[in-house]
């Protein structure tokens, strides 16, 4: 005997043409309105495969780890001879700061959704929903120009290279854009090709900055002098020790980059392959993976900048990291070549170029975990939002737009990514500051609030420092605001219903009409005398010409949250004064009865009719009232949903207004 998993397919029926292969592979992962997308990082195992906790670290880590090949030289420069102890402020600040929030974040937000998620419990309707949108505006700031500059970092490391091309120099937007189509292109693969090509960029450079640190390490102690002279500089020049600490947490901030990669780490959460035993409510094991993502990751850095920040202060003479020294923004490939020889410090290039290149694989999988998280959820972007591949290209297209606005110049957009990253860690320490404090955990909300101020100040001393980030962000928060917008209200005549279920009562109330057609009157909720049921059933029977045998329902809509858009319906059945009435919670009066409406249609085959009375009140008001709070013009918006959701008018739920 032979078991066909699917149906043969019709010889007769005709193949589908290039067009529809390609909007097939176009909306590959897309889910629908029945189930919570969890961005590509989550789509179903039959469609994509989980990773060990170390390859992921190797996705985020590219972001993370490839600012050694700029951070020691940013810190020599910002704060000279004093630099390693400015290094050691930043170090603490990630061990006991940004480690311990997010490894909390990561706990309750499995999913990925980050401090943006807790944040967004907090606060809800509408204030929430803003508040949301401001973070993705700092967050797309963050991993937008993550790409972009990393792009641009890498493209400017090659064009410096010896053996470099002499048609190349000059073409560094073009080149930019090349390495920016490269890495949408490893994305549209999909994300098993991006891991594995993480691990090799990430394997390869941390061996070789092995290989550099011990290196110099060794240099260093068979030079005792330059050792030497180097402590003579930082007593000479910065006198006591309480002057020289002070100064360290002072230049701290200008430091800030070397903090990346915690958001990314905590976003690319689902691509984590957890314990057998996990769930979606408690996936214990996809945390653990992510806090030992988190803390591997932490310990690594941190070793490598203390150890990067003494040898290149030491090692290098100071002139050569200003600018057009050989080591301004490559510190360690100035040693490389320095104590390895060309050959070395060639390969080592190489290898800084490609991981500077694919850094920005992990903000891209920032983004595609989290704006198809909120924003189709919130009704405020298209439904192809949900799916992968469309994404890569809308992000890929505005890489190419930041380029060619920004000449492909790293400097210029180095405060922008700055203040992305310090908001969302900012949001991060003040997000799991409230949750301690919710849970009445004192101890850790004291902690974690003394880390929410740290963060504060980092924050507001990089924007007094370096303004134009924080106006580079606000570009995005106004477009992703106005694009919200614009795309909720051009979606407000959807049905916003991911499913629709009815209890017992509400089936026995349906079941009592055999032949139909079913007649329903809405009724508002905030009336539920026996007179107001007795007048709507009276005014739908002399004003709608209700038939007088018809055993009539009433629908009641409550409206809980109007910021929401989709929604799970549960239909209860009440008895009221004798009436039979539908309760039902929604987040908008007209969209929740169409669902209504057409569920209760399907279950039973029979035609419902709907009864309403016109709303007074300006039109233009009533819209607005609509659009914000989910009431206003029910009757005719009601119908326009039906129109929308129905084509076929004969199948169509009736509409009755008087």
């Amino acid at each position: 005997m032979t078991t066909l998993s699917r149906p043969p397919a019709d010889p007769s029926a005709p193949r589908p043409g290039a067009g529809e292969h390609f909007r097939n592979w176009l909306l590959f992962g897309l889910q629908d309105a029945k189930g919570i997308h969890q961005g590509p990082g989550a789509v179903s195992d039959s469609h994509l495969k989980k990773h060990s906790w170390w390859q992921v670290m190797c996705l985020t880590g590219v972001d993370y780890f490839s600012t050694l090949g700029y951070q020691p030289a940013i810190a020599a420069l910002a704060a000279g001879v004093i630099s390693p102890l400015a290094t050691l402020v930043l170090v603490a600040v990630t061990l006991l700061g940004a480690l311990p929030v997010y490894r909390r974040v990561a706990g309750e937000s499995p999913r990925g959704e980050g401090s943006i998620a807790m944040l967004e419990r907090l606060l809800p309707r509408w204030g929430g929903k803003l508040l949301v949108l401001v973070l993705l505006g700092f967050a797309a700031t963050d991993f937008m120009i993550t790409m972009t500059l990393s792009a641009a970092d890498a493209t400017a490391h090659a064009l410096e290279n010896p053996f470099a091309p002499a048609w190349m120099q000059g073409q560094n937007v073009a080149v930019t854009l090349f390495l920016l189509a490269l890495l949408a292109a490893v994305f549209l693969r999909g994300f098993k090709e991006a891991i594995g090509v993480a691990v090799v960029l990430v394997g390869i450079y941390l061996g070789l900055n092995v290989v550099v640190v011990i290196t110099t390490i060794i240099e260093v102690l068979q030079h005792p002098v330059a050792v030497d002279n180097w402590w003579l500089a930082l007593t000479t020049q910065h006198g006591s020790p309480l002057m020289v600490v002070g100064i360290a947490l002072l230049v701290f901030p200008k430091l800030a980059l070397g903090l990346s990669g915690f958001e990314t780490g905590v976003a690319v959460m689902p691509q984590i392959r957890g314990h057998a035993t996990d769930t979606e409510e408690n996936p214990q094991g996809r945390i653990k993976g992510a806090r030992r993502l988190l803390t591997t990751a932490a310990l690594i850095m941190s070793a490598f900048l203390v150890t990067t920040s003494f040898t290149t202060v030491v090692l290098i003479p100071a002139q050569e990291f200003q600018p057009g020294g050989q080591a301004n923004g490559r510190a360690l490939a100035y040693l490389a070549h320095e104590y390895l020889g060309n050959g070395f410090g060639t390969v080592y290039d190489l290898s800084t170029i490609a991981i500077l290149w694919f850094a920005g694989a992990s903000a891209m999988a920032g983004l595609l975990n989290l704006v198809p998280r909120y924003l189709p959820r919130y009704g405020m972007a298209p439904e192809w939002a949900r799916a992968v591949r469309p994404l890569v290209l809308v992000f890929t297209l505005v890489g190419f737009l930041i380029t060619w606005l920004f000449d492909a110049d790293v400097d210029a957009q180095g405060g922008a990514y700055a203040t992305g990253v310090l908001v969302l860690m900012t949001s991060a320490a003040i997000a799991v500051t409230l949750s301690a404090r919710s849970h009445r955990q004192r101890k850790r909300s004291i902690g974690f609030g003394i880390i929410a101020v740290v963060f504060i100040y980092t924050t507001v001393a990089n924007i007094f420092e370096r303004p134009e980030g924080i106006r580079i962000a606000a570009f995005f928060i106004i477009g992703i605001i106005v694009i919200s917008l614009l795309s909720r209200i051009r979606r407000s005549f959807e049905l916003h219903a991911t499913h629709v279920r009815m209890d017992t009562p509400a089936l026995e109330f349906l079941a009592a009409n055999e032949s139909g057609p079913i007649a329903i009157i809405a009724h508002e909720p905030l009336r539920l005398t026996a007179q107001a049921y007795l007048d709507k059933l009276t005014s739908a029977i002399e004003v709608s010409h209700l038939p007088l045998d018809s055993q009539a329902l009433f629908l009641e809509v409550v409206v809980d949250d109007s910021s929401d858009f989709e929604t799970a319906l549960e239909v209860r059945g009440v008895s009221r004064h004798g009436y039979q009435i539908l309760e039902v919670h929604g987040p908008v009066v007209p969209n929740t009865i169409a669902s209504v409406l057409l569920h209760i249609r399907d279950v039973t085959g029979l035609m419902p009719h709907i009864y309403f009375r016109w709303t007074e009140g300006n039109p233009f008001t009533n819209l607005l009232r609509f659009l914000a709070f989910g009431e206003g013009e029910i009757a005719p918006v009601t119908r326009e949903v039906l129109r929308e959701a129905e084509p076929d008018v004969t199948r169509r739920p009736w509409v009755h207004v008087g």
